[in-house]
């Protein structure tokens, strides 16, 4: 006696897009970017640790929202971070999430399109 097959259900695909715009995401893909990668645009803010226990906030921002060019302003912030090289502790890098998924967003969207 032979058993009867029972008819195959047709598998449902589900549509599987990768959600590049959750910000925790686009968080831990920073955290592994190295400051000479940066855009000077993306950028929000740096703060400059001095060896004294200083700390200098630079709003990049604000300069950029000015109307400053960024090719200046990174040329001007790189300067003084390399004259001020022997008295400066560390630096961080306070990136703007927002503007790097703007950026980069279009950027997966066509390369991800077809998966």
């Amino acid at each position: 006696m032979s058993k009867q097959q029972e008819p195959k259900k047709p598998r449902q695909v589900k549509s599987k897009r990768l959600n590049l715009n959750s910000k925790v995401k686009w968080e831990r893909l920073l955290k592994e970017v190295h400051k000479e990668q940066v855009p000077i645009a993306v950028i929000r803010s740096i703060t400059v640790h001095l060896k004294d226990g200083t700390a200098v906030d630079v709003n990049v921002a604000e300069m950029l929202d000015e109307g400053g060019d960024p090719a200046v302003i990174e040329r001007i912030i790189n300067e003084k971070l390399h004259a001020l090289d022997d008295i400066i502790r560390d630096v961080d890098f306070h990136i703007s999430v927002d503007s790097v998924a703007k950026v980069i967003q279009p950027f997966t969207d066509n390369l991800l399109k077809d998966l």
